[in-house]
């Protein structure tokens, strides 16, 4: 995980503000003086920063992007729910501390929670910093804490009022052909042609349970200790009530070994040796949740499908220039193959 320090603040989290505020609306939290922060995690996605005072101690700050807010997305009241939602469960999260609406504050809404220390396995480069045999524990305990999130009952943790009519998969299928639509990718007829398959096979799917769903469930969104052991969850902006196997799909897609026939969605970790197949995760997966898993090829290439729709949006901001100065054309040509690699891949599955 890249960490951008800041010492005493930046626009994004002034310290000044920040303190003030610690030290007013959560007087029992043992702040001793004025925190420094520092960015650890965050580009087009909600941001997140480490909060140290002056003795020491540490916490974590999440706050929306400080460019491109949309005016549906980066619901920090809505990700702060799913974390204090499941902080007595068996799903691993950091403590929640306290949550601002105010964005007079530090310009917008935030919560504060726990610092979890531990390794964030994001990209393949990252997968060296855990030895090797601690690899397949990480694997596991990543399958075992999906399955636990799911069997997770929503009206029990006081998540039930989420729940919306009609079904998970057409609501995904129908937001993300908008968005594709609204990018900027030149040839979207194979895109079409996947939405097109994945409408009519969601209609002939049997009805599925309503669980959290996570919506980007990876070990690029936990954080594990040097044994492996899962220490805590992280990054609840895209949770829901929906389809667990949205979620396993998802993992699944992004999940490459050495010697697939099939491109992952991501250059993730489990690129590296010593990580067990996605196989050997899906049956431990069916193992402990008892949850059927024969319909899981679509879940992957509704994965595929929806990586590729998320793509393009970073394509598009990228190429207008909305993240500054225009990407090399290398760079734009190596997005659009990448996204058309994961939407074939995607038909060829449901061909």
């Amino acid at each position: 995980m890249s960490t951008m320090a800041q010492r005493g603040g930046d626009d994004a989290v002034p310290a000044d503000a920040l303190t003030a505020w610690l030290a007013c609306a959560v007087p029992e939290l043992p702040v001793d003086g004025p925190v420094a922060v520092e960015r650890i995690s965050g580009g087009h996605s909600n941001l997140t920063y480490r909060i140290t005072d002056a003795a020491g101690g540490r916490w974590a700050l999440r706050r929306p992007p400080t460019a491109m807010v949309l005016a549906t997305a980066h619901d920090m009241s809505r990700e702060w729910r799913f974390l204090t939602a499941l902080a007595d469960t068996p799903v691993p999260v950091p403590r929640p501390v306290a949550y601002c609406a105010d964005p007079g504050v530090i310009g917008a809404e935030f919560y504060v929670m726990d610092y979890v220390d531990g390794l964030v396995l994001a990209t393949r480069a990252d997968a060296d910093r855990l030895a090797e045999p601690a690899r397949a524990p990480a694997a596991y305990a990543l399958i075992d804490v999906l399955a636990d999130l799911h069997a997770v009952d929503p009206d029990a943790v006081g998540l039930g009022d989420l729940r919306r009519p009609g079904s998970y998969l057409e609501r995904q299928l129908r937001r993300w052909h908008r968005q594709v639509h609204e990018s900027l990718v030149p040839d979207l007829s194979v895109v079409d042609a996947v939405h097109d398959r994945l409408v009519r096979r969601a209609a002939e799917l049997p009805p599925s349970e309503v669980r959290i769903a996570h919506g980007d469930y990876r070990l690029g969104n936990v954080a594990v200790g040097p044994d492996g052991t899962l220490r805590a969850v992280f990054d609840w902006e895209l949770a829901t009530l929906g389809d667990p196997l949205a979620d396993l799909g998802w993992l699944v897609a992004s999940w490459g070994r050495p010697g697939d026939r099939e491109v992952p969605t991501i250059d993730g970790p489990s690129l590296a040796a010593g990580f067990p197949d996605a196989a050997d995760l899906v049956e431990r997966y069916a193992r402990r949740s008892g949850r059927d898993v024969g319909d899981l090829a679509f879940y992957v290439a509704f994965a595929r499908w929806r990586s590729a729709c998320i793509g393009a949006g970073v394509y598009s901001r990228y190429v207008s220039g909305a993240m500054g100065d225009a990407p090399p054309d290398e760079f734009a040509r190596a997005r659009l193959a990448g996204l058309q690699v994961q939407v074939e891949q995607a038909l060829a599955a449901l061909d």
